[in-house]
């Protein structure tokens, strides 16, 4: 592989940086920037097959432990974190429907939600405030962040599995969405998720209304 002076750069702020790093931020670092994609699928290419490779989440780039080897550097510890039935269901709605505002989640919920749910994603980095809707009251709308995307291993947020796979996934009974998606994901920490108690019908209203 030709090492140019802006591969080089890339390489050494994806391994110097603590989380992932931005396309566009690495764009802003190197001189030939229309080069930035080819670049970065360059570098991906060299590390394939290696201890690590480079990952894409959303809009993000990072080393990772290559999949092959993540049992024999896994070091266990237990952190144990529940999420309620109402939180679960939150987070799937958000994910569904964002940027969605709390009138709307309670809407398709129907119930009222206390503050709880959303405070507890936000404190776990899932969901974050995405700006005011243009109504009476102007109420914040809320989205998912690059740090689910890059627990759930999602490319981005169109990644999320619709209703034809969860059905042929056979996952559409009695689980909400983001328990799906949790079963589905490699697990990198060990969430205790509530079981949802959302029957199919529910689940295909608020699938469907996406």
């Amino acid at each position: 592989m030709n090492i140019s002076k802006d591969l080089k750069i890339i390489e050494a702020i994806l391994f110097s940086s603590t989380d992932p790093v931005l396309e566009s931020d690495l764009k802003e670092k190197i001189s030939n920037k229309e080069n930035i994609k080819s670049l970065l699928e360059k570098l991906k290419n060299y590390y394939t097959g290696r201890g690590i490779v480079l990952k894409k989440t959303g809009n993000t780039w990072s080393f990772r432990t290559a999949p092959e080897l993540s049992d024999e550097l896994t070091i266990f510890k237990e952190q144990k974190r529940k999420l309620s039935k109402a939180a679960i269901e939150t987070l799937a709605i958000i994910a569904y429907h964002q940027p969605i505002t709390r009138a709307e989640i309670e809407d398709i919920r129907g119930v009222q939600m206390g503050r709880g749910s959303i405070d507890h994603l936000m404190e776990i980095g899932w969901i974050k405030p995405k700006g005011r809707k243009n109504t009476p009251g102007r109420p914040t709308t809320w989205i998912t962040t690059e740090t689910f995307l890059e627990h759930f291993e999602l490319d981005n947020i169109d990644s999320l599995p619709n209703k034809e796979e969860l059905e042929n996934s056979g996952f559409l009974e009695k689980k909400s969405a983001i328990t799906t998606i949790a079963d589905l994901a490699k697990e990198q920490e060990n969430f205790q998720l509530i079981d949802s108690e959302i029957q199919e019908e529910e689940l295909e209203d608020f699938i469907n209304k996406k």
